[in-house]
C-alpha cells in the first residue's frame, strides 16, 4: 500500500482531543467518548465534540438566553458546555424554574437559578440522569459577539472597527474619514 502523496501532511479538520490540560475536562472526554462509542446516541457525540473545543468556541451563554428558550420552561434540561453568567436586565421574578448541567455557572446566576427554584448540576451527573440526551436542550453562546471579531477584515469600505488609540478629532478622522476633508469613505 502506498502513500497518498496529495493527503499526506494534510491535517484533518476537526479535534480528537482537547488541548486542555484540564484534569475535569479530561475526565469528562473519558465519560462521553465511552457514551460515543457504547450507545447508538447522537448527543453523546455532540457532547465529546463540544468538550473537545478551544475556549474561544465555547463563548458563555446568558442567563436571559435560556430563560427566553421556549423547552427550558418545560421542564427540559438545558445543556450548555461551556459557561453560564448572570444577566442583571432580567428581572428576578423572570427567571423560571430552571434545571441547567453546565461546565461552569457564575454566582450570581447560580444563586438565581437556586433562589427561582431551579437547579445546577454537573455534566457527569448529567450522563448519570440522561445516558442518551433524552428530554435535554442545547444552547449555545454567540461566537461572533467577541471584541476582537468586531476588528476581522479590515479595509477601506468594509466599515470594520479599527484599532486607534484613542477616540477623539485628532484620531483617524481626517481624508477619508468626513466630505469636509476631501472624500468620505
Amino acid at each position: 500500500m502506498g502513500i497518498d502523496l496529495e493527503y499526506h501532511h494534510r491535517r484533518k479538520p476537526q479535534r480528537t482531543a482537547p488541548v486542555s490540560k484540564d484534569p475535569y475536562l479530561l475526565l469528562l472526554v473519558k465519560l462521553y467518548r465511552f457514551l460515543a462509542r457504547r450507545t447508538d446516541s447522537k448527543f453523546n457525540k455532540i457532547m465529546l465534540q463540544r468538550l473537545f473545543l478551544s475556549k474561544v468556541n465555547r463563548p458563555p451563554v446568558s442567563l436571559s438566553k435560556i430563560a427566553n428558550q421556549p423547552g427550558a420552561r418545560e421542564g427540559k434540561i438545558v445543556v450548555c458546555v461551556g459557561a453560564v453568567t448572570d444577566d442583571f436586565r432580567l428581572l428576578q421574578e423572570k427567571v423560571p424554574k430552571l434545571t441547567i448541567a453546565a461546565l461552569r455557572v457564575s454566582q450570581p446566576a447560580k444563586e438565581r437559578i437556586l433562589n427561582a427554584g431551579g437547579e445546577i448540576i454537573t455534566l457527569d451527573q448529567l450522563a448519570l440522569r440522561a445516558p442518551t440526551g433524552t428530554n435535554t436542550l442545547w444552547v449555545q453562546g454567540n461566537r461572533r459577539s467577541r471584541e476582537a471579531v468586531k476588528h476581522f477584515g479590515m479595509g477601506p469600505h468594509k466599515h470594520k472597527k479599527p484599532y486607534v488609540r484613542s477616540k477623539g478629532r485628532k484620531f483617524e478622522k481626517a481624508r477619508g474619514r468626513r466630505t469636509s476633508r476631501g472624500f468620505k469613505v
